[in-house]
């Protein structure tokens, strides 16, 4: 079988473990930040909450709740585990290069191997937006300081995939 065949297997396998058995699902306690993201094309919806540290600069921890296809909810989770300890700073840079990821121009280096999996996902534009709508979420939980509305929805729809 060629080495194509495998990734597709192993990015099969993956979102569908992750969307069976998410790991981080629930909210985190406190909640720092909080954002809710919408995917009008799919339908998916995703709450995500974050908890910081007490300088508010690094994450401790992130959770989501919501309902959607495999492979937004497979995100969200692998999403959520690789955020925790990280730098707010680092976090955006991850959330940019995700997308980049999306548009097959990039991936993560051997100690982030696992968000690669998604990878799989960038050959069929139509789930993109599926795959991202839960880094575009945390991107604007962690770019409002929760002033504004977290009834509020974000939506990834108008994001340019091309």
């Amino acid at each position: 079988m060629s080495s194509l065949g495998n990734l597709r297997d192993l990015y099969q396998q993956v979102i569908l473990e992750r969307y069976k058995k998410p790991r981080h699902r629930g909210k985190t306690d406190p909640v720092d930040r909080q954002q809710r993201g919408h995917n009008p094309s799919c339908g998916d919806t995703i709450e995500l909450t974050v908890q910081l540290n007490a300088t508010h600069d690094r994450i401790e921890d992130v959770k989501f709740e919501g309902e959607g296809c495999a492979i937004a909810m497979a995100s969200a989770d692998l999403m959520a585990e690789a955020m925790r300890g990280r730098t707010v700073a680092e976090a955006l840079q991850m959330v940019q290069r995700f997308q980049t990821m999306m548009q097959g121009k990039d991936e993560f280096p051997s100690e982030l191997r696992k968000l690669n999996v998604m990878q799989g996902v960038s050959q069929f534009p139509v789930r993109i937006k599926c795959a991202t709508l839960t880094w575009h979420t945390l991107k604007a939980a962690l770019e409002t300081a929760n002033e504004g509305k977290p009834e509020s929805f974000v939506s990834n729809e108008n994001e340019d995939v091309a």
